[in-house]
């Protein structure tokens, strides 16, 4: 799986992208709660369900289908964000589904249940390049650990950063635009 840390990147990201006037803090926090919920699965492992059970690690809350739950959530919760239902939903959706799509990056477990729960097939994406990170704080504080870090940095955080740069600039270059071009004149 990708690590705690970089999981966050993808709401962070895609608000720099919208703004704050789509994406409120409330909803940025929602969102980045959203993209680490996934992992809520490991505690599967305290309950003796096997890692490759619907309901295991990676199997049910990194699905498509969940991903959809929670911009359900947030649509229902759109007004508590300060936003509309459809960047709501959109948002918490994305977020949430961008979990599964970065553990599929990397080359670690069993893969990813996209389309559970009416498919337990692990799937993972062509390209394993983002180093899986360990379950335990003790590996994770390790050189196993920093070796994840350096992957997701490369991998994930440049382009991730480079990608929120250039829609920031595409965004504040649409306002100036904006603001430059004059208003039609009245039909008086």
């Amino acid at each position: 799986m990708a690590t705690f840390l970089t999981h966050p990147l993808i709401p962070l990201a895609m608000a720099a992208g919208l703004g704050r006037v789509q994406v409120t803090k409330r909803l940025l926090a929602a969102g980045m709660v959203a993209s680490i919920l996934p992992d809520a699965d490991v505690l599967a492992f305290y309950f003796r369900i096997p890692y490759d059970h619907p309901f295991g690690h990676r199997g049910f809350s990194h699905s498509i289908f969940f991903a959809f739950l929670v911009g359900l959530a947030g649509f229902a919760a759109a007004r508590a964000f300060g936003t509309t239902r459809a960047v709501a939903s959109f948002f918490l959706f994305v977020s949430t589904v961008s979990h599964g799509l970065l553990d599929a990056l990397t080359n670690g477990g069993l893969g990813i249940a996209f389309f559970a729960p009416f498919d337990n097939t692990r799937y993972f994406l062509p390209w394993q390049v983002i180093e899986a990170s360990p379950l335990t704080s003790s590996r994770f504080l390790s050189a196993r650990g920093w070796a994840v870090i350096q992957s997701e940095l490369r991998w994930v955080w440049l382009p991730v950063i480079a990608l929120s740069m250039l829609l920031l600039a595409l965004r504040l270059g649409m306002i100036r635009l904006r603001k430059l071009t004059p208003s039609p004149p009245g039909r008086g």
